[in-house]
């Protein structure tokens, strides 16, 4: 809300000055002013002009990195939570749609859809799936179309994974 206030607040200062300098008086009455008052007015111009235009814009985008890193869809993210986003991304995106990740593959299961809890998902990781198991009740039998390796991420890495989807799958 602040960044709009502050964008409004540009365009209204800048129309102020820009309609005092339309009815300011002509060059006669500008002899007449004090010496140092276009400088002033130059300076003050320039002042507004490289607040709003140059030091707003770098406080909002250098301030604003380290919270967007912390949250998915307003929900603020643990640290392994916030490794298994990057795991994700480089190991499931390309398969798996979900849109806390901005991927959307086609091959895979849609997360966003399914909103698999945290025990399938490191099962799943774990076990791999195949689309015909050898048995019904196998613990490789797929959700979506494709073929998934087992231990695609291993450890910690694979519950992080794991937690960051079960908590933000459907979120978005």
């Amino acid at each position: 809300m602040l960044p709009v206030l502050l964008f409004a607040a540009f365009w209204a200062i800048l129309g102020v000055a820009v309609f005092f300098l339309a009815v300011r008086p002509g060059r006669r009455a500008a002899r007449r002013r004090a010496p140092g008052a276009r400088r002033a007015a130059a300076t003050v111009f320039a002042i507004v002009y490289i607040g709003f235009g140059v030091v707003l814009p770098v406080v909002f985008l250098t301030g604003n990195h380290r919270n967007a890193n912390a949250q998915v869809g307003g929900l603020t993210l643990t640290a392994g939570e916030k490794q298994g986003r990057l795991l994700f991304g480089q190991h499931c995106a390309v398969c798996h749609t979900l849109a806390a990740a901005n991927a959307v593959g086609k091959v895979g299961p849609n997360l966003d859809q399914i909103r698999p809890s945290a025990s399938l998902v490191l099962h799943t990781i774990e076990n791999g799936c195949v689309q015909n198991p050898p048995a019904p009740s196998s613990s490789q039998t797929c959700l979506g179309q494709g073929t998934m390796p087992s231990n695609v991420v291993q450890g910690t890495a694979a519950q992080d994974v794991a937690s960051f989807v079960a908590r933000v799958a459907g979120q978005e």
